[in-house]
């Protein structure tokens, strides 16, 4: 802001969503009050060094830095706020004096500052006990997701086309039905809900529209807490064989992350059916979408995966629905951010909410022998997969067993269509079965050479015939 469009809000003193506090070298007592409050009630900005009638009294310039650190640490402590959250601080001079102004979101959970909840009215900040005002309060946050927190000095032409162009190929790859992507971009985020207008008439571009499209620069400045860190540590257990901090939208994010993923971990040769697919993706793509989508992002705590020879924890700090233990049979899938994970389902790299934490469930045993697998649902939302022999091992022996099963089901798949269609081609063959031409033509040869199966009649117009059973 200007020194005049601050002078003009300070001119319409204090409100709903305005708090003026005097403070000359040490933080107000009751600064978290009002912190806890706008958090609780629909957000709001404090004015540090402004008396309660408007005066400019100004903050000491040497004690400044003090009090930016004061309020970044009393934000973290859990006992002074919980949950914990990132606080914007903008330091501005007017009238050669120095204030600090913090810009208090809206949050998509209820805050307890010394253990107390407080809200917001015209008259000021108020603490409450009220088992009905409490109520009140957690079934308006249901519906509320700090996705759809608005910032309205962000433009169209602060987000990377680029971007919004990948994104519109992923959804005509993998959705083409679906046709947002035929608009152009600015309608495009208009229908997808990155544009819009909250129940205070405000309208702009959301959090959500932020995370996806913005530079990396103009995300670092609005969440400077935002990052996601990831790291493997099976050799060196005093630090890390290797980490990725990752920092920027979320499209690159996922790519970044599921890059690290592939570098680290094996994919063995797995049939689902008769198709074969990559257990590592099934399982890892589906943690690193939930890891984004379903995240808190107004935590000043960073999504986490950490990597070691016989556990595997992915992290990241939540607004908690069922609070403890996930059951993947019984659960109630819930979106945390349903605008993101939406459009992540759209671009094809998550699917319908719930079947994230199925797939892992079912999948994992085929792709670490023995392991476990647990879910929790509280202030941070974790997966955590335990194993009891190391992954190397784990996938020796999936290969072998997985090679060997597959052989015979090859082979019976082989055997069974001759027997259907003795005229068959080898490319049909090929299209039926799903392997190369290389493939089916070594199937053939050791079927020939088991005695299995013979060629009657000229190359071309000949039959199979099929001498054993298997």
């Amino acid at each position: 802001m200007t020194e005049n469009e601050l002078l003009n809000v300070i001119k319409k003193g204090e409100g709903i969503n305005i708090e003026f506090k005097t403070c000359s070298e040490k933080l107000p007592q009751s600064l978290f009050e009002t912190v806890c409050s706008f958090l609780n009630t629909k957000g709001g900005m404090i004015f540090l060094g402004i008396s309660d009638n408007g005066d400019i009294t100004g903050i000491d310039m040497t004690k400044v830095s003090k009090l930016k650190k004061d309020i970044a640490n009393l934000a973290n402590n859990a006992q002074k706020l919980s949950p914990s959250i990132y606080i914007p601080i903008n330091e501005y001079k007017v009238k050669n004096k120095i204030i600090l102004v913090l810009e208090i979101y809206e949050s998509s959970q209820v805050h307890t500052t010394n253990n107390i909840i407080y809200i917001r009215n015209t008259d000021g900040d108020f603490k409450t006990a009220n088992p009905v005002q409490i109520a009140k309060i957690v079934n308006r946050k249901q519906t509320y997701h700090t996705e759809q927190k608005i910032f309205q000095q962000v433009e169209f032409h602060d987000f990377q086309t680029e971007l919004i162009e990948k994104a519109k190929r992923l959804i005509r790859q993998n959705n083409p039905g679906n046709h947002l992507w035929e608009l152009n971009n600015q309608e495009f985020l208009k229908r997808i809900g990155f544009y819009t207008r909250n129940e205070e008439n405000k309208h702009g571009y959301t959090l959500a529209a932020i995370l996806f499209f913005a530079s990396d620069s103009l995300i670092q400045t609005l969440l400077p807490n935002y990052k996601f860190e990831i790291l493997i540590n099976r050799d060196n257990i005093d630090r890390y064989d290797d980490r990725l901090t990752v920092r920027t939208n979320l499209i690159d994010a996922f790519d970044l992350l599921m890059s690290f993923i592939e570098k680290h971990m094996p994919d063995p040769f797995f049939l689902d059916g008769s198709e074969r697919i990559s257990l590592r993706s099934k399982i890892f793509r589906e943690l690193i979408s939930n890891l984004i989508s379903h995240r808190e992002y107004l935590s000043p705590f960073p999504a986490s995966v950490i990597i070691t020879r016989k556990r595997i924890e992915f992290s990241n700090p939540n607004n908690p629905i069922i609070f403890g233990k996930i059951d993947p049979e019984s659960f109630t899938p819930a979106a945390k951010n349903p605008l993101i994970n939406k459009l992540m389902i759209q671009m094809g790299r998550a699917e319908d909410i719930g079947s994230g934490i199925r797939n892992v469930s079912k999948y994992l045993p085929y792709y670490l022998k023995n392991a476990t697998v647990d879910f929790y649902d509280e202030d941070f939302f974790s997966t955590t997969i335990n194993y009891y022999i190391t992954v190397e091992e784990t996938v020796e022996e999936t290969v072998e067993e997985t090679v060997e099963e597959t052989v015979e089901e090859t082979v019976e798949i082989i055997i069974n269509v001759m027997k259907m269609n003795p005229k068959i081609t080898v490319k049909e063959l090929i299209d039926q079965v799903g392997l190369s031409r290389r493939g089916i033509e070594y199937h053939i040869d050791k079927l020939k050479k088991s005695g299995l199966i013979r060629r009657e009649g000229p190359t071309k117009g000949g039959t199979w015939k099929v001498i054993k059973e298997l």
